[in-house]
């Protein structure tokens, strides 16, 4: 099971410009390449179906133009975001179920969602009545592919939910203000709602006997007892107490600090912790051997229900305190070289790039990384100064009935700040080697 991610989400009353902004930090191994995809609104014939890793099933008459993050070799992603601002993404849990038929894959489930949600709460309805048929989770298989048992926040500019499951049970928990997840069940008695048969499957197994209480879904289907302990736990915590603290005040930055952040949650309310750390914390680094547990990719979506702007979607690859989240506009075109990557190292691959450049400053020049990090800087205080003005315009034009042009706009727009991103990481690659070669000489 993997060890780290966290997503969090501030609905209108939380943040500063009363707009929903969700955060998720994606942790993978350190070198399983995660690109950036994007699809379009396709319509399906009827009798069609969907092929996923291990399930197949009924397609829908439309499935929704939308960007996922997806590791290579999946079909679903870790976080993604659809036409109609949903916006998804998922952690690993452990339940006290195992299986031997196969099952649909957590990160294909929000996929799924995206596809066929208009609303988060659509996108709930979808997720549920798929985890209640085909059922997800961790299941023996012959293709290699690490399962799990999973929890998820869907959100859109109004609403968001907590979704975690056990097996083909599940508990939707609807989100008030502001809240962060991790990798540990936090659905406990204060469910809004369950899978048909929850409560009679925890009985049946043996797994809950107390009738007299109202029924506690974590109790019931966490392998782990203790929920107060270990590394989710305290990143939960971490999150939480990050999240409180700004209610009312919660901006983008804010969260791409959290996502940034090397605190060991073992002091939830301690300002923000810049400094790398071996630990576990909310941003990810492998270890001293370039193994382990990264973060793969982040990202904040900056939802917009008063029709002023477009969603901003920030995106950033590998760790997000050693690089930049660029804004993705879904109506536009994305740069296909985001795409570009797979098992093996590419200097063609953005994704690729990043990771070289964390091992090369974690590994040979770490005394480089505060320069590395002012550079992003820079580059990031120019991208807030233009995306929302980029927003704005793009709104207005597709307002105008002008989509086509709006279209363009975007497009070249993420292209030209793509562009200046692979300059900057290939400029810094070369500082670096540069740097490493004249130690040696």
């Amino acid at each position: 099971m993997p060890k780290n991610c966290d997503t969090m989400v501030a609905l209108p009353s939380a943040t500063k410009e009363n707009q929903t902004i969700f955060a998720k930090n994606s942790d993978r191994s350190a070198t399983e390449c995660q690109p950036l995809v994007q699809h379009a609104r396709k319509t399906h014939p009827a009798g069609t179906s969907t092929k996923c890793q291990f399930v197949e099933l009924p397609e829908v008459a439309t499935t929704y133009r939308h960007i996922g993050s997806r590791p290579y070799w999946c079909w679903g992603y870790e976080h993604g975001v659809n036409e109609h601002q949903v916006v998804i993404g998922n952690e690993g849990l452990g339940s006290k179920y195992e299986f031997d038929s196969p099952k649909l894959i957590g990160m294909e489930l929000i996929r799924l969602g995206l596809e066929r949600g208009a609303t988060a709460a659509e996108a709930v309805t979808v997720m549920t009545d798929l985890i209640t048929k085909y059922g997800q989770g961790k299941f023996s298989n012959d293709q290699g592919v690490r399962t799990y048992d999973n929890g998820y926040i869907i959100a859109d500019p109004t609403e968001a939910y907590i979704l975690q499951t056990a097996g083909h049970q599940w508990a939707v928990k609807q989100v008030h203000d502001a809240v962060g997840i991790s990798n540990v069940y936090s659905i406990e008695d204060d469910w809004d709602h369950l899978s048909p048969n929850c409560i009679d499957d925890a009985i049946t197994q043996g797994w809950w006997t107390d009738s007299s209480a109202r029924f506690n879904f974590s109790d019931a289907y966490s392998r782990t007892a203790d929920r107060s302990v270990g590394s989710g736990a305290r990143r939960r915590k971490r999150s939480c107490a990050v999240l409180n603290a700004y209610t009312g005040k919660v901006e983008v930055q804010t969260m791409m600090a959290l996502l940034s952040d090397h605190s060991d949650g073992s002091q939830p309310d301690e300002p923000f912790q810049t400094e790398i750390a071996s630990g576990p914390s909310i941003c990810v680094h492998h270890n001293d051997k370039g193994e382990g547990g990264n973060t793969a990719a982040s990202i904040v979506a900056h939802l917009c229900d008063d029709g002023s702007r477009l969603p901003v979607y920030w995106c950033s690859f590998y760790s997000p305190c050693l690089s930049v989240f660029l804004p993705m506009f879904i109506e536009g075109e994305l740069p296909q070289v985001l795409a570009i990557g797979d098992e093996t190292p590419s200097e063609d691959s953005p994704w690729w790039l990043f990771r070289q450049l964390s091992l090369k400053l974690r590994l040979d020049e770490s005394s480089r990384i505060p320069t590395v990090q002012k550079k992003w800087e820079t580059l990031q205080t120019q991208l807030f100064a233009t995306a929302y003005q980029i927003a704005k315009e793009a709104k207005f034009l597709m307002d105008k009935g002008c989509q086509n042009t709006a279209n363009q706009l975007l497009t070249q727009y993420m292209a030209e700040n793509v562009e200046a991103m692979l300059r900057t990481v290939r400029g810094m690659l070369a500082e670096v080697e540069q740097a490493i070669e004249m130690a040696a000489g």
